[in-house]
């Protein structure tokens, strides 16, 4: 399949795609030949500059702010997308909170809903208001970047975790029900990436040498991973070369679900 072959004309939505991982996966699309669309919640100049990186591959891309906690931003975000590219051909969710790693006893009331209104109920309003504009362009793809937790159980991420099993449902049955309209769902749980969260948590001492060790003995392949290894898998789920493919989770964790 040739790059132009490998994307329907239109843009893919990517909600998160300002930085980390989901910049890689809007890069990654851009390289593919679609035009694509990024989201980011605060930090716009990092916004311009993922934009700035994507247009010198000769495609067009434009930015949305959005906190996928808000409906009226995630309406408004695909409603300027859609407009701007004429069809959205696919549409990424590797947006989320900013998450902290309690043990299950300790996590707060506060720190509970939030991570439901941004990660479960923003997902839920994505996937609703995205089936209109897919049925009325003959389908689209969406892929949901999730957690290898949801393959083994990791300490102390059960606040990245439980939405994200809730959001398994919910791509599960898209791809059930909509399939008819052409439309398909899928899943890439995400293992240890070097970038993002990770970062932070490395800084702040959280995932420190000990950790790191610990978690590496777990691992068959003896490495993390980088934003690209994700990039590429969400990339195929986007693009053409999946199109008989849907209602599938990838583990793509360095074997850690083994």
């Amino acid at each position: 399949m040739t790059l132009a072959q490998e994307f329907d004309q239109g843009a893919s939505l990517v909600f998160g795609g300002s930085g980390g991982i989901g910049a890689a996966i809007a890069t990654r699309i851009a390289q593919g030949g679609s035009d694509v669309a990024i989201t980011y919640r605060s930090n716009r100049e990092r916004a311009e500059a993922a934009a700035a990186t994507i247009a010198e591959l000769g495609v067009a891309c434009t930015i949305h702010q959005v906190d996928i906690a808000d409906k009226a931003q995630i309406v408004q975000a695909i409603t300027e997308a859609a407009q701007r590219h004429k069809r959205l051909h696919s549409v990424v969710v590797a947006a989320g909170s900013d998450i902290k790693q309690p043990f299950l006893a300790d996590v707060t009331d506060a720190q509970w809903e939030e991570v439901i209104a941004g990660d479960l109920n923003g997902f839920f309003r994505i996937v609703k208001n995205i089936i209109p504009h897919f049925r009325a362009h003959g389908g689209g793809s969406l892929v949901h970047i999730s957690s290898a937790g949801l393959g083994r159980t990791p300490p102390r991420d059960v606040l990245s975790v439980a939405p994200k099993a809730a959001n398994e449902a919910l791509v599960q049955y898209l791809a059930k029900e909509e399939g008819v309209h052409g439309i398909r769902a899928n899943s890439v749980a995400v293992g240890v990436i070097e970038t993002g969260i990770f970062k932070r948590l490395e800084a702040e001492g959280v995932f420190d040498a000990a950790w790191k060790e610990a978690v590496l003995s777990t691992l068959p392949l003896k490495h993390f991973g980088q934003p690209e290894d994700i990039a590429e898998a969400a990339a195929f789920f986007a693009s053409n070369r999946s199109k008989y493919v849907t209602g599938q989770l990838l583990f793509v964790d360095g074997g850690y679900a083994v």
